[in-house]
């Protein structure tokens, strides 16, 4: 399949200004400012596990807190990864991962069905991970499921560190990620569905 699977998104409101820049078919490379620096590091761990070449900038009312800017950001990445994908014909489409990561052990499925849900089965002991509220990992992720057209299932089954258990989430996500983009030559183009189209 010889179809360029990139996408560049932007999207500005009172609130943030963002561009995102996809290659679904690339090696992981990540270029990320958000001017949050944890969010930056899940951000990278996103890309480099998923292979989607991903650069990120963002501008956002930080002075106020993150809300803004993590949720824009997961509605931009979201949009540019549907966008790249087109059809969604062609592709696995399902994907799981089981990422350990010391104590911890999250698991992530996606569906990429374009009929976005969110499961989020994630905990933490501490409000915040750095200068990050830990309630906006969910954010995120919501934000990512509804726009990328995904049915995203994220479970932390056990952990105590809390950098484990968010970071255990963007790895899972971005390896069950990099096989439901993956092409099934078997397919030939056509859609994994047995309705003949997604």
């Amino acid at each position: 399949m010889t179809q360029n699977r990139s996408a560049d998104v932007a999207r500005k409101t009172k609130e943030t200004d963002i561009s995102v820049s996809v290659n679904l078919d690339g090696t992981g490379k990540a270029d990320i400012e958000t001017g949050i620096g944890f969010f930056d590091h899940m951000l990278d761990s996103l890309a480099r596990h998923s292979l989607i070449d991903l650069k990120v900038r963002c501008k956002g009312d930080t002075h106020i807190d993150f809300h803004h800017s993590v949720e824009d950001t997961g509605i931009v990445i979201g949009q540019a990864i549907a966008r790249a994908l087109g059809d969604f014909a062609g592709i696995t489409r399902f994907g799981h991962a089981y990422i350990p990561m010391d104590e911890t052990l999250t698991r992530a499925s996606i569906d990429l069905c374009k009929r976005p849900y969110l499961v989020w089965k994630v905990e933490f002991r501490r409000d915040k991970i750095g200068e990050m509220d830990t309630e906006l990992f969910k954010e995120f992720f919501h934000a990512l499921a509804g726009n990328g057209g995904m049915c995203l299932h994220v479970e932390n089954i056990y952990g105590e560190n809390n950098h484990h258990i968010a970071e255990s989430c963007f790895k899972a996500t971005a390896r069950a990620l990099r096989t439901a983009i993956a092409i099934d030559p078997r397919l030939g183009g056509a859609p994994a569905s047995t309705k003949g189209s997604l």
